[in-house]
């Protein structure tokens, strides 16, 4: 695994940043052996991480379960937030003392109905889940198949909560909702300071109707992520998968690589190639001034009774 740093020579301290790693990674896909196999990498990545004093692990989107994987697979691979990976997760947190961004496919009852969702469990660094995040807008028609979009319903409470690691507050958003300005911003304004983004961003992946998703459209992580990092004056950080995933040995998606940070300037900090990569930035707001002269503000200066 190649890694990449942005660091200094000790992690920030409780309340001044934190040191993010994003593992961009390959991993099994579709079947229990798949999470199991999905599992020991992800304890073997946050050790590596936490050598280099990691405070905060995140990996890509459907992390346990694979991304490219049939409706039906999916479904029966699906767990609450009280099942045996997610709490062998939470221990290899507690353990590390490291907080962890763990994406996962979701079965919960929710209005008294079973559904689906495509989820992001944070875990604190004692092992406390943190957030439970269903992602709230779904891309293309499979996902739109398989999951339920997030947050429909009173009991599921707010989607765009923040929550600290480090004594640093940070956000989660879900692969395509980079594409939203909206949900940065709605996080931004919240408090997050950091919005990690677990992303599947494909150069083509195989559709449960057999077909082969159109090849991508521009770069997102070199556009979008460091645009809305500027606009909001925080981190965001993009994690995406790499290479390609398979399926009872078939090949059935192909990924960008394309895991950055951008700061609260706008700039990538790192920017991984397609490849399994450790990216590791410490996130410090203190070493970015403002962006325009003093008194101005884009959070202060809005206007939204006008939108």
């Amino acid at each position: 695994m190649i890694i990449t740093t942005h660091i200094k020579t000790t992690a920030p301290a409780f309340g001044e940043g934190i040191r993010l790693a994003i593992v961009q990674a390959t991993g099994s896909a579709g079947t229990p052996e798949a999470i199991r196999d999905n599992l020991r990498q992800l304890a073997a990545s946050t050790a590596l991480a936490c050598a280099h004093e990691a405070q905060l692990v995140a990996f890509p989107e459907l992390y346990l379960s694979g991304y490219a994987v049939p409706p039906d697979r999916l479904h029966a691979l699906a767990m609450d937030t009280t099942a045996a990976p997610l709490q062998e997760v939470a221990a290899i947190a507690a353990e590390q003392r490291v907080g962890i961004i763990c994406p996962y496919p979701e079965r919960a009852r929710v209005a008294g109905e079973i559904h689906y969702y495509d989820a992001i469990a944070l875990f604190g660094p004692d092992g406390t889940l943190l957030k439970n995040y269903r992602k709230t807008h779904l891309w293309g028609p499979d996902e739109k198949l398989i999951w339920s979009a997030g947050y429909r319903e009173p009991e599921e409470g707010p989607a765009f909560t923040v929550h600290e690691v480090n004594g640093f507050p940070i956000g989660l958003l879900n692969c395509y909702e980079a594409e939203f300005p909206e949900l940065t911003r709605q996080l931004a304004l919240a408090g997050a300071r950091l919005v990690v983004i677990p992303t599947a961003a494909d150069e083509s992946t195989k559709l449960s109707t057999g077909k082969w998703t159109s090849p991508p459209y521009p770069d997102v992580s070199k556009l979008i992520i460091p645009a809305n990092a500027w606009m909001n004056h925080c981190f965001v950080a993009y994690c995406n998968r790499c290479l390609g995933e398979t399926l009872d040995g078939e090949l059935v998606g192909r990924y960008l690589g394309n895991s950055v940070v951008a700061s609260p300037h706008g700039e990538l900090l790192v920017a991984a190639r397609n490849e399994p990569t450790l990216l590791l930035v410490d996130c410090v707001p203190g070493d970015f001034g403002p962006t325009h002269p003093e008194s101005t503000n884009y959070h202060q200066d809005r206007r939204p009774e006008l939108y």
